[in-house]
């Protein structure tokens, strides 16, 4: 990468998070719906997909919900055709998709994944998932649809991230971060050419993200992608808003981790003077905004029991780029 290539968003492009703490519907979805009816058209769709290469390993772990939800995105126009697949990991599988002409991203958690350890200290104390309890089921439905949140309250803020573009159950469809070569590359996988600006960036992405009430909760070079020339930040299913008890415990390890990685690069970058940039410069529970594009009273809708004011209730975000 080069100094031209990449760079901030302008923030006079970036539209105000807005206070859209919705809450997070665990209920029956159409996907439950599809896969109690079992019709015949759904039930050939079902073979279908557990017959392809792509998906003979998740079979076993794939409920029939899950094969439901992506039948739903089908019908709905949101997927074509399946490809392959970019990642697997322990709670979920990321593929590729055609939707039209395009490329996307369909990620797929497993509700019958093993162990749900680590998601519970991201949800332990957030408001939005009061009274979800233990059930795996309904813990991921959440889960999905606060990833889907989040990635769109972070680009309102001025953060690039893929664009979510529907949720099923428990399946995330968003933009394709890559190329006809593969996915985009992760910091770790490439040689930065200009790490000092590349920090600068990543740094100001923290800001941004904080000052709009999200804490990533788990970022690093891992969580950072080449796309286009420009560095996005993915994996925000974890992220919690600043009322989350755990929240600074959160920034202080996303802070540790992204300057010592910067650090290795040969940049001047301290965890603490990473930290205290972040919570001088973003005031997250005041009515001030300290630039445009990033909401400082985001999270006032959520401590006084506000709802989306957008009306979305699905975490879809439809704001122009």
């Amino acid at each position: 990468m080069t100094e031209a290539e990449f760079g901030l968003l302008d923030t006079e492009e970036a539209e105000s998070p807005g206070d859209e703490w919705e809450e997070l519907d665990v209920s029956d979805t159409e996907a439950d719906r599809i896969a109690r009816k079992r019709d015949r058209e759904f039930s050939e769709f079902r073979k279908r997909i557990k017959d392809a290469d792509q998906f003979k390993v998740e079979a076993s772990v794939f409920d029939d919900a899950t094969y439901g939800a992506l039948y739903k995105l089908v019908q709905d126009g949101h997927i074509d055709a399946f490809g392959g697949p970019i990642s697997t990991g322990k709670e979920a599988n990321v593929y590729t998709a055609l939707a039209g002409d395009e490329e996307v991203a369909v990620k797929v958690y497993r509700i019958n994944a093993s162990d749900f350890t680590d998601m519970r200290g991201y949800l332990d104390g957030d408001p939005r998932f009061e009274g979800i309890g233990s059930d795996k089921k309904k813990v991921v439905t959440a889960w999905v649809r606060k990833e889907s949140s989040n990635l769109k309250r972070a680009r309102k803020a001025g953060v690039r991230t893929p664009k979510p573009i529907a949720v099923e159950r428990n399946v995330l469809v968003m933009e394709y971060l890559g190329t006809e070569e593969g996915r985009a590359r992760r910091l770790s996988e490439v040689h930065i050419e200009n790490p000092q600006m590349a920090f600068d960036v990543v740094k100001e992405y923290m800001r941004r993200l904080y000052d709009a009430g999200l804490v990533h909760g788990d970022l690093s070079e891992y969580n950072v992608v080449f796309h286009e020339g420009q560095l996005y930040i993915i994996d925000l299913g974890q992220a919690v808003t600043v009322y989350h008890p755990n929240a600074e415990e959160f920034l202080e390890r996303d802070c540790r981790n992204v300057a010592n990685f910067f650090a290795r690069q040969g940049v001047a970058a301290d965890p603490d003077d990473l930290l205290a940039y972040v919570r001088e410069h973003a005031t997250p529970r005041d009515d001030d905004d300290t630039e445009r594009g990033a909401d400082d009273d985001a999270v006032a809708a959520e401590r006084d029991g506000g709802t989306d004011e957008t009306g979305d209730t699905d975490g879809t975000d439809d704001s122009p780029e």
